[in-house]
Formats: structure tokens, C-alpha cells, sequence
């Protein structure tokens, strides 16, 4: 038994190299690199070229003699297929690192490419939870550049990737050191071509990611603080950056936030909000990540303001409200009426699960395989849930 057990104790493990700022992408042609060619994983969409990302990156490698190959297949719920394609890309290529530019899911499978650009076998034989077989992994990975042109998970320095075996239904996070991104370039300037739905999906991505960072068992005092600057510069700047793409200023502010809330991903974990809305978005694909965690967040929090009201009492502190003047069984449900004020103030109060194909029949199926394929994040809450919970917990939150 641990005699100290009621002091502070922690480790802290963040080796990613973060340029950060308006204008630094053009660091990328002087900053020290990789190797002589580079896999540069984009998604299917057309943006990295319309809005010239691509081009950007490919002559700033190129004015230092570095070569590079296009992989550009990823979708918004990164599939395994791709990730194999990928690394036999990187493999046949020869190529000596990774970059993986645009959003979290070019970034995630980037990781996932690099991994399996130098281990033998199949991607879900490293995996664990679901059906994968959880083997070590023998040889690291190819170095990644995290080049992220939205701000939503805070990948670009966290370890954790995220990828979905469509036939069945499993999307499931993983990570090893190795996947820590060595350079990350947080350029708000790229920022300013994200539709504003897509802004406010992963504004709230990157404030969930704070928020379970907040209360998961994993948190300590340096997360803790991570987490509470995240969200504070979400809740002062999301709305405008939504309401109007071009404010640098908000743009900055919600792309800090987004990186924080990733230090929070390396130096905490997410709960068992994400494992719910991980398998969502593995039933129906066209759910935005942030958006499933929107549509389940007020139930979810407010359960949980419930079982530990300390950590909440906190937590409305961090967003603002009054704590110390309302009634002692009112200040744990605050941090959820600023959260629905937030919600309200971005637009996002309308949304539905049946809009986006949840049947209400389907639930237990969801509950079930939260459990089955992310159960690990249930191990980071403070209260246990039961199933039955889980399932009135999306009940609650269907509509």
C-alpha cells in the first residue's frame, strides 16, 4: 500500500516537438526532419488541394530536397483498409517518415500508416479490445509529422489513433510512445477554410476531450490545468469562430484549445463518454465525432455531476459560474447549465440522433458494444456504470 496515497503522484510524457502560431507552416522547410521522402496522408475530400495545404507542404519539403508521395484516401471515420494501403504505399515508396495533413482523421491514420509501415501482419493483431489480439508491438514506427489544419482532437500530440473496422462495427483508439507525433505545426491560418459545422464539431471534440480529461481517475494536477484553460478559451471563443470563420483571433484561441485538450489526451484519458459515441459512429459513419459526443453530453455529464459533485463543483468553477453563492445541491449541476448555454450559443441544441439514422431499437445493440470494443475508457470513470445505465444514458440523451 502506498503510504502517500493522498499526495500528488504523476507522470508526465509529452515528446512532440509543437510549433505553434499563425504563419509557421513555413517553418516546415527549415525545422530540422526525417529522412529524404516523406508519405504525406490526406483525406478523400478535396481541400488540401483546393485551398493549396498540399501544394504548401509539398514545395516547402521540396526546397530542401525532400521527396514525397501522396496517399489520399482517408475518410472523415478512418477505415483499416486504408491504414494497410497506406503503409504498403510508405513501404514501396521507401519513405522514411510520415505526414499526416488536415484533421484528426488524416493525422490518426498517419499514425496508424507509420506503425504498420514497419511491423509484419494486420493492424487489428496489435489492438486491443474487440476482436483485436492485443500483441505487442515489435518495431515502433516510422517518425510522424502532425500537420493539423482543423481543431478538434488535439492528435498532433497525443499518441492515440483512432480507426474503425467497418464489417464489424468496431472503432477503437490505440497507441504506443511511438506514435507521439515528433513535430506538430498548429497553423490557426489553415484553419480558416472549416465550414462552420464542422468548427463546431470539433470545438465541442476538443472541450470533451478537456472535460473527461477533468474527471477521468487518470487526471492530476498538471492535466488539471491543461484541461481547465481548453476549455475556458472554448467557452469564450467556439461561438465566434462558428459565427465567423475568418476571426484569427477566435481561430487561435479555439486552436489552442485544441492542442491543450490533446496534452490533456497524453497526460489523462477520455471516459466513457467517447467509448459510447465511438460505437455511434461505428453503426452509422456519417456521425461527426463531435457531434455524437454534443447529443449525448447533457446526460452524460449530468449522471456524473451526481456521482462525484466535487469534481463538478470545480468544473463550474473553470466555466464561469457562481459556485460559492448557490445552494450547496445546486453547485455540482452548474458546469451542465454552462455547458448547455454553450451548446445553445454555437447552434448545436438542435441536434438529433434520429436525423442522423439512430433508431431508438438500436440502443442496447450501442450500449453493448461500447462496452465490448472501448471498455477500457469505462475503467477511467470515478463512478462504475452499469449497463442498464449505459442504456438509459442513451435513452436520455435520444431524440
Amino acid at each position: 500500500m502506498n503510504e502517500h496515497a493522498d499526495l500528488p503522484s504523476f507522470d508526465v510524457h509529452i515528446p512532440t516537438r509543437v510549433l505553434f502560431g499563425a504563419g509557421r507552416l513555413k517553418e516546415l522547410g527549415v525545422v530540422p526532419l526525417y529522412g529524404k521522402k516523406a508519405l504525406i496522408v490526406i483525406s478523400s475530400g478535396s481541400s488540401m488541394r483546393r485551398f493549396g495545404y498540399l501544394k504548401q507542404v509539398q514545395d516547402l519539403l521540396g526546397s530542401r530536397g525532400i521527396d514525397s508521395v501522396v496517399f489520399d484516401r482517408i475518410l472523415p471515420n478512418p477505415i483499416l483498409d486504408h491504414v494497410t494501403q497506406g503503409a504498403q504505399l510508405a513501404r514501396e515508396q521507401h519513405c522514411d517518415f510520415v505526414i499526416g495533413l488536415g484533421g484528426g482523421s488524416s493525422i490518426d491514420s498517419a499514425k496508424s500508416i507509420a506503425l504498420m509501415a514497419q511491423n509484419p501482419g494486420n493492424y487489428w493483431d496489435y489492438i486491443h479490445g474487440g476482436s483485436g489480439k492485443g500483441a505487442p508491438v515489435p518495431n515502433g514506427a516510422l517518425p510522424i509529422v502532425a500537420i493539423t489544419t482543423t481543431a478538434g482532437t488535439g492528435t498532433e500530440v497525443d499518441p492515440w489513433t483512432v480507426i474503425t473496422r467497418p464489417e464489424t462495427n468496431e472503432k477503437i483508439g490505440f497507441g504506443i510512445p511511438e506514435t507521439f507525433p515528433k513535430l506538430a505545426i498548429v497553423d490557426p491560418e489553415l484553419m480558416l477554410s472549416v465550414p462552420s459545422d464542422m468548427t463546431l464539431y470539433q470545438g465541442f471534440d476538443a472541450f470533451f476531450h478537456a472535460a473527461e480529461g477533468f474527471i477521468a481517475t487518470a487526471a492530476s494536477p498538471v492535466s488539471d490545468l491543461f484541461a481547465a484553460r481548453s476549455m475556458q478559451l472554448l467557452q469564450k471563443s467556439l461561438a465566434a469562430a462558428v459565427r465567423d470563420g475568418s476571426d484569427l483571433q477566435a481561430r487561435t484561441d479555439v486552436a489552442l484549445a485544441n492542442t491543450l485538450s490533446g496534452f490533456v489526451e497524453s497526460t489523462s484519458s477520455c471516459t466513457s463518454e467517447h467509448s459510447l459515441e465511438h460505437a455511434l459512429s461505428a453503426f452509422h459513419p456519417n456521425i461527426p465525432h463531435g457531434a455524437g459526443l454534443i447529443m449525448l453530453s447533457e446526460a452524460y455529464f449530468s449522471l456524473f455531476s451526481e456521482k462525484i459533485p466535487d469534481r463538478f463543483i470545480e468544473l463550474g468553477r473553470i466555466m464561469g459560474m457562481d459556485v460559492d453563492q448557490a445552494e450547496v445541491s445546486e453547485r455540482p449541476k452548474l458546469f451542465v447549465k454552462a455547458l448547455r448555454a454553450m451548446i445553445r450559443a454555437c447552434g448545436a441544441d438542435t441536434l438529433k440522433m434520429s436525423d442522423f439514422g439512430i433508431r431508438e431499437d438500436e440502443l442496447e445493440v450501442l450500449a453493448a458494444n461500447a462496452r465490448e470494443t472501448m471498455g477500457g475508457l469505462f475503467s477511467m470513470d470515478r463512478y462504475a456504470l452499469s449497463d442498464a445505465e449505459c442504456v438509459e444514458l442513451l435513452r436520455r440523451s435520444y431524440r
